[in-house]
């Protein structure tokens, strides 16, 4: 049976890419404010087609050590119980390479079998906090595809620092307009934030 081209993908974010801003630094390059790092960014630099807020199942853990950021940042268990609020954004599978490998500080540039880790639903690519990536269903009939670890629940739970979580607060204001207290308490259900965080 001949596969069908799979012309563009969801890359779903739960952490820091809740920003949209944030996460146009991994398309266009540049260093976002509050972090460390700075991005070569994708080969396409085109904006994401759609950009659609929705929540998925699962649970956030704040865990390792951040060169980028300082402090956790956080892993999603999808098989852990709970609701995650999420930003999925419409792009190609040459950028949601080159997304994924920055994302693994590797270099973009080199595709990946994205049409066929949608169909199988689950590749490991290393096994560092976000080398394991996971389908989690579809939208509009379009794969959902996430990065995780392999056993994100296994992982020492680590404070993020406070730009991180301004930075989640952010994304979860705009894309989802929920309100500070809302956000505040989102932020201190998860593990590792020390029941704390800013909105």
């Amino acid at each position: 049976m001949t596969s069908v081209p799979v012309e563009r993908l969801w890359y779903v974010a739960y952490g820091s890419n809740l920003s949209a801003s944030r996460f146009r630094h991994y398309l266009r390059g540049g260093r976002p404010p509050g972090s460390r790092r700075t991005y070569p960014g994708c080969r396409d630099r085109r904006d994401p087609e759609r950009i659609a807020a929705l929540v998925i199942p699962g649970r956030l853990y704040f865990t390792g050590s951040s060169s980028t950021w300082g402090g956790g940042t956080a892993v999603l268990d999808p098989s852990g119980p709970g609701r995650v609020p999420a930003m999925a954004y419409l792009i190609r599978p040459g950028q949601l390479a080159d997304v994924l490998a920055q994302e693994m500080r590797r270099e973009p540039g080199t595709d990946l079998d994205l049409p066929e880790l949608a169909r199988a639903g689950h590749l490991r690519l290393g096994p560092g906090r976000y080398e394991t990536v996971v389908r989690l269903g579809s939208l509009a009939g379009i794969p959902l595809l996430t990065l995780t670890t392999q056993r994100c629940d296994e992982a020492p739970l680590n404070r993020p620092s406070a730009a991180y979580l301004s930075t989640m607060a952010a994304g979860l204001r705009q894309g989802h307009g929920w309100d500070p207290g809302r956000i505040r308490s989102y932020l201190a259900t998860i593990p590792g934030g020390g029941g704390t965080g800013p909105a």
